[in-house]
């Protein structure tokens, strides 16, 4: 069976319900949040369950050996985030890391030509960055505390209830939805080592669609989980496979860094864009670029034009061009960097005044981070019918991380370090126990005192950009939630290009305006997912250019 990914040809609509309501990527973990919600657990609880199911249909996109934040609305009207995210090995430092890429004998892996990193001939990087993959990548994963403490201080469940459905899907078995099976096929030249091929591959080959998968090693760690708790994956057995994985390998990280972590709840940021309070996670996450475009484009009247016109597509995109660069240049951890006010309106005002009917060849601040702007997140939105919403997102930065998975526990680990920079005098420079750039930004938006939408749209770099035209469709377009979601999209891209949809008019008009257009896929532009909440009644989307579904009673 074969499936032309790259199509984009089907229709969805709104969908309607008041009980409750799950929106992600996967068929089957949007019912498995569902099936929480049913059974009596509130949206706290669902948001866990469809996290940890995905986490079993969706492994190429997420895991526990990744990061979980998240961004909520309770019944009783308090916006909060949380934050779960490790930081670098306490051994980490630029020096020790240099030095053991340059000895690495297998360092031109670490290293692949498809990401632009040069290696010499004697395995030695002639222009050190960070590794992408292998044992330098892996951060100190948030996912399994995060998870544990979402349902312990906001829901209503235990986490042994709520991560049932995602064990039952691991041992029983499931068949492989289209999209995720295309991006499962990386794994057969990612995965080296024997214990990470069986893990994930059958018979050395990633599952095609339709394929029923069984993974019994990581449904066995999870139901350890379940039984024993979150320390299992920081203190206990798990954590010694954790480490001891990463140092056979030439890393840093050991049992102290993982029982070290702990998850924390944040602030949220948030800003105005016509007449809606739109809140975001603070730094280390890039929820800041967003506030900045929004406040630059409201500056400059981008939604006065018309949905598909060209001018609109040029006057957002050079808002968020702005915004994007001056985040990848100072938004870093806070502990570790002092962050300029990037989501005030008094600095929206100061950077519109760059942007003119051409588009910007040189936006003079920030120089954006060398790490790879596509990247592999899975993002879930929930409510429940007290009018709980949150807005849930996890990932191991790409696809299935660093290469490594844990010994006999199923855990493929992140490549989150690979945003961190080998450069002393950069924000995001490598140092021990600091927490890289974070590209996952959930988000929730009130449009009235009784109307709130909890979403986001996941893909790396396309988040900020994504958050922004979804918002503006929404907000200045009055489209739906399902509407909002399909309309073609674009991405400024790292290298300074301007991606479109193949749907997108204008593209012509674009390029007089000086803009190097480029025609790209519709999996290039993200994953988005949005529930609304409007006088008690939920509205709600999924991406069509995903495998996704939102499921509601």
């Amino acid at each position: 069976m074969t499936t032309d990914i790259d199509r984009f040809d089907s229709r969805r609509s709104t969908v309607y319900a008041e009980g409750g309501m799950v929106a992600t990527s996967q068929p089957l973990a949007a019912q498995a949040g569902l099936s929480i919600l049913r059974e009596g657990g509130n949206a706290f609880d669902a948001a866990v369950a469809t996290a940890a199911a995905l986490n079993v249909v969706e492994p190429t996109s997420t895991g526990l050996g990744g990061d979980v934040f998240a961004l909520y609305r309770t019944a009783d009207g308090e916006v909060g985030g949380l934050r779960s995210c490790g930081g670098a090995p306490a051994d980490a430092t630029i020096e020790t890391v240099t030095e053991a890429i340059r000895e690495a004998d297998d360092a031109e892996a670490y290293y692949p030509d498809s990401r632009g990193y040069a290696v010499d001939d004697a395995g030695g990087a002639d222009d050190l960055e960070m590794p992408f993959l292998g044992p330098h990548a892996v951060t100190v994963p948030g996912t399994a505390r995060g998870w544990e403490l979402t349902v312990e201080e906001l829901g209503r469940l235990s986490l042994a209830e709520v991560l049932a459905p995602a064990i039952e899907y691991a041992t029983d078995g499931y068949p492989v939805s289209a999209v995720i099976a295309h991006g499962w096929t990386a794994a057969e030249e990612l995965f080296t080592d024997e214990h990470a091929r069986e893990a994930y591959l059958v018979d050395g080959e990633a599952p095609t669609p339709g394929q029923t998968v069984r993974l019994p090693r990581l449904g066995e760690t999870m139901g350890r989980i379940a039984e024993e708790g979150a320390d299992l994956v920081y203190e206990g057995a798990v954590a010694e496979a954790i480490a001891t994985e990463v140092q056979s390998r030439g890393g840093f990280l050991t049992v102290e860094d993982l029982a070290g972590f702990e998850p924390e709840f944040v602030e949220p940021v948030s800003t105005e864009y016509g007449g809606v309070e739109v809140y975001e996670l603070p730094p280390n996450n890039q929820g800041l670029i967003v506030l900045e475009a929004l406040n630059v484009a409201e500056e400059i009247d981008a939604g006065e034009f018309p949905a598909a016109s060209p001018e609109r597509v040029h006057a957002l995109a050079e808002a968020t061009k702005l915004a994007f660069v001056d985040g990848h240049r100072y938004v870093a951890d806070p502990e570790y960097a002092e962050i300029p006010p990037l989501g005030s309106k008094r600095y929206a005002r100061e950077r519109a005044r760059a942007i003119g009917d051409r588009a910007i060849d040189d936006p003079a601040v920030g120089v954006p981070s060398r790490a790879p702007e596509d990247a592999d997140t899975v993002l879930l939105t929930v409510g429940d019918e007290a009018g709980n919403l949150v807005s849930y997102i996890n990932s191991r930065f790409a696809g299935f991380g660093s290469g490594l998975v844990a010994g006999d526990t199923g855990i493929a680990l992140q490549n989150r370090g690979a945003s961190f920079s080998l450069d002393p005098d950069h924000p995001n420079s490598l140092e021990p126990g600091k927490r890289p750039f974070h590209t996952l930004i959930p988000a929730v938006a009130r449009f009235a005192a009784d109307d709130w939408a909890a979403f986001g749209v996941m893909g790396g770099y396309m988040q900020p950009q994504g958050h922004v035209q979804v918002l503006s469709n929404l907000i200045d377009c009055g489209m739906t939630p399902q509407e909002a979601l399909d309309f073609p999209r674009w991405r400024y891209r790292e290298e300074g290009t301007l991606a479109v949809e193949e749907r997108l008019t204008g593209a012509t008009k674009l390029a007089r305006k000086g803009h190097d257009v480029r025609v790209m896929p519709p999996t290039t532009f993200g994953g988005a997912q949005l529930v609304r909440r409007t006088r008690g009644t939920y509205a709600g989307a999924t991406e069509p250019r995903k495998d996704g579904a939102v499921v509601g009673y």
